[in-house]
């Protein structure tokens, strides 16, 4: 008889809960083909580009599909692992250390590319009995209408489709949940070296974007970054002059939030500092944004500016307090 890991738990003992974690995604592979899937996918959302639909199809495969593909290609080709994309192993890691600690069913669906949000679902109706209600888990901290309410939308139509009439409940944005902040400053603290500065680097939003609030919430985006920023510096005892809050991964024309991550990285350079570390708070997962437009790009203008030492300090991936983190919270979760 095969001996069982200590941490198996039954799928006849599971409660009436089931757990969803959601990200963003990734293409399945680094080739242009799998890369312009994806961005259809992601960019004919309504929530990612809320044009109508005439004007958002004639953009995305009039301009963005025949050129950015291959490009972005590229950039997936210099942080692709042997196991696959990093922010969708990552993510399988993180939900199985999870579900290590937890009798609730755990499954990981991906907003766009695979695994998707409907195997996800089905992976949770497979369990013995199928649960009643199924918590949802956004994987960002802060919210916007683009990840949030999309993870929401889709969760709630794939439940339609798979003919499942489970309730579905969202866990709230968690920027300000203080296990939440406790996790993201010990995994800083753990990584960080001598440094000049402390540059947290949020992925940007369109200023139009920032009207929109979590219900009960209200702080706007930037106002939810900010807060984060400053609740870390405070943790990290960084003085004000030694750290900054920017926005990056802009996309088109309009007004986003400012200032922008590329052009501080290039006037701290030319203000003198040195050694620069860059921390990404608005992913919990390490992913193209982080490594490769932050490690690999910013760290060339940065160098390229004069500055001398510049280190991306590792999202919270895998690190044992967030795991546990989200473990209280799924377990003790009351609406």
């Amino acid at each position: 008889m095969s001996r069982l890991p200590p941490y198996f738990i039954p799928l006849t003992m599971n409660p009436k809960r089931g757990i969803l974690l959601v990200n963003l995604g990734s293409p399945e592979a680094p080739s242009a083909a799998a890369v312009r899937r994806y961005l259809r996918e992601l960019l004919m959302d309504p929530r990612v580009l809320d044009l109508n639909f005439p004007a958002r199809w004639l953009l995305v495969h009039g301009l963005i599909l025949p050129r950015r593909p291959r490009r972005v290609a590229r950039h997936y080709q210099r942080i692709w692992t042997d196991a696959g994309s990093p922010l969708t192993v990552i993510s399988e890691n993180t939900r199985r250390r999870l579900q290590e600690q937890t009798r609730l069913p755990v499954a990981l669906g991906m907003r766009y590319g695979r695994p998707d949000i409907f195997s996800g679902l089905a992976q949770l109706r497979l369990s013995q009995p199928p649960p009643e209600e199924i918590l949802l888990v956004p994987l960002y901290p802060h919210y916007t209408p683009a990840t949030w309410d999309s993870a929401v939308d889709r969760t709630r139509e794939e439940l339609v489709r798979l003919g499942w009439r489970a309730r579905l409940t969202v866990l709230p944005p968690f920027y300000r949940r203080p296990d939440y902040l406790a996790a993201l400053t010990v995994s800083i603290r753990d990584h960080l070296t001598v440094s000049d500065h402390v540059l947290f680097s949020y992925h940007g939003v369109p200023l139009r974007h920032l009207r929109h609030r979590w219900p009960g919430d209200p702080a706007d985006y930037r106002e939810q970054c900010h807060f984060t920023t400053g609740q870390i510096a405070r943790r990290l005892a960084l003085p004000p002059e030694n750290y900054s809050t920017t926005f990056q991964s802009r996309f088109g024309r309009e007004p986003w939030c400012q200032p922008c991550t590329a052009a501080e990285l290039a006037r701290l350079a030319d203000r003198g500092v040195k050694k620069l570390a860059v921390v990404c708070p608005s992913f919990v997962s390490d992913c193209l944004e982080t490594l490769d437009e932050i490690g690999n790009i910013g760290k060339e203008i940065f160098l390229a500016r004069g500055g001398q030492s510049f280190q991306l300090i590792p999202c919270l991936n895998e690190h044992p307090l967030w795991v546990n983190a989200l473990r209280d919270w799924i377990e003790n979760y009351r609406e």
